[in-house]
């Protein structure tokens, strides 16, 4: 949610409009870091030197979790993070 507000916001779109995509149900919020912080932690230690945001590696965790889905992103990091250590991951992407 929060990387979403943020480049919406970058392309004058207010964040409100990502709220909305969630109260409608087209976009839903399936993640809670507490269970996660041991994998989360493993992928920004391992992709520190790329300075991984936390946002960003809970992106790839949540993209092992739930493989069958796509990250929609702008951001060309996620064509060196890997998950699962060395599948890539599926992107929505304007680069892709």
């Amino acid at each position: 949610m929060t990387e979403a507000c943020y480049l919406v916001g970058r392309a004058s779109v207010r964040a409100g409009a990502v709220f909305e995509l969630v109260a409608r149900g087209a976009l839903e919020l399936d993640f809670s870091l507490s269970p996660e912080i041991e994998a989360v932690r493993r992928l920004m230690a391992r992709y520190e030197d790329a300075g991984i945001s936390l946002a960003d590696a809970c992106l790839v965790r949540m993209s092992e979790l739930h493989p069958r889905c796509q990250v929609m992103t702008t951001d060309r990091d996620f064509l060196v993070y890997r998950r699962d250590g060395r599948r890539t991951i599926p992107l929505l992407a304007p680069f892709e």
